[in-house]
């Protein structure tokens, strides 16, 4: 991506360029920027076409038009399928582009071997854009706080990542909340975003989850009752329970072997954040009740969808049991 912000911020610009990849975010953010540092508000010169239906020929005539009283003509095309199949005219139109003309493809899903992939990657640039490392994603979420003159720790950036995932357009949506809430303070606490961040269902069952292990059964049936009125189906809500003794599990044998925090997350595939969840809340349980939860979360399941047992009364008997003390 830095030879994409030299060419925006130098003004220096190929004649193709293709963003790919899975983070929709930082792909709409590079096309907006391309679009804005090469045409401006010129939309005279600037082309615009979206789907797989669209008229080779006539993108082909557009791209031949000397543009009008500006330095280039901008063609942009997304989510085309050109570059899966179908591609071949565009391919060998791109050998003898204009200089004076910029094609700019936006895909989700392309085909390396591709005629189109191979011409782009002859007459410009190629930046394939997919999930970004929760690092990069605090990094970024943290100049952005900084801009707007708020302080946030290294935990409560983790926490916060946590709390709503990596999605990074949800997660520019809900930092601007937290901007707004906070609009007097200068530090982002924990409490900011337990205040106004919309959680994930994972870390609504952590929470849960947090309250059977001290076997606080009162707080662990509100939980649910809430989930349940934010019409979260008991089915998913059970799902993630078992998800959850699983991780605990694991959790607790590999800290059994002396693993740290970093190297529990990184063996489970799962963010530091939930790696350190799951380490402090299976210190609460045994080895034998936590195979015990997952083996009643797995059958609670299985009579449940052989309609032997109530969905809600299925769930409910779970964490009742799981929640009640000695």
């Amino acid at each position: 991506m830095k030879t994409l912000a030299n060419d925006i911020k130098n003004k220096s610009f190929k004649n193709a360029y293709l963003l790919c990849g899975e983070e929709e975010y930082l792909k709409l953010n590079y096309k907006n920027r391309l679009i804005k540092s090469i045409s401006g508000d010129d939309t005279m010169n600037l082309g615009m076409y979206e789907g797989k239906n669209i008229d080779i020929n006539e993108v082909i005539d557009s791209a031949e038009t000397v543009p009008f009283f500006a330095e280039y003509r901008l063609i942009v095309m997304e989510n085309t399928g050109l570059f899966k199949s179908g591609g071949e005219q565009l391919a060998e139109y791109m050998k003898t582009i204009p200089s004076t003309t910029i094609f700019l493809f936006v895909e989700s899903d392309v085909d390396k071997r591709s005629k189109m992939y191979k011409a782009v990657k002859s007459a410009g640039y190629i930046c394939e854009i997919n999930r970004q490392t929760e690092n990069d994603i605090a990094i970024w979420a943290a100049r952005i706080f900084d801009y707007n003159g708020k302080k946030i720790t290294k935990a409560n950036m983790s926490y916060l990542i946590a709390s709503v995932g990596t999605d990074m357009e949800v997660l520019s949506r809900e930092i601007e909340k937290l901007i707004s809430y906070a609009l007097n303070k200068n530090v982002i606490s924990k409490e900011d975003i337990d205040a106004v961040c919309i959680k994930q269902l994972n870390v609504r069952i952590f929470d849960m989850m947090d309250a059977i292990s001290v076997k606080n059964q009162k707080k662990t049936l509100d939980c649910y009752y809430e989930l349940i009125a934010e019409k979260e189906p008991p089915m998913r809500i059970l799902f993630m329970i078992s998800r959850q003794f699983n991780l605990m599990l694991q959790a607790k044998d590999l800290s059994s072997r002396g693993m740290n925090r970093e190297q529990v997350a990184h063996t489970m595939g799962v963010q530091s954040f939930i790696a350190g969840k799951c380490i402090n809340q299976c210190r609460n349980f045994s080895m034998a009740e936590l195979k015990s939860g997952l083996a009643e979360s797995v059958n609670t399941e299985s009579l449940i969808k052989s309609g032997m047992m109530d969905e809600n009364i299925g769930v409910e008997m779970l964490l009742v049991k799981y929640s009640k003390r000695n």
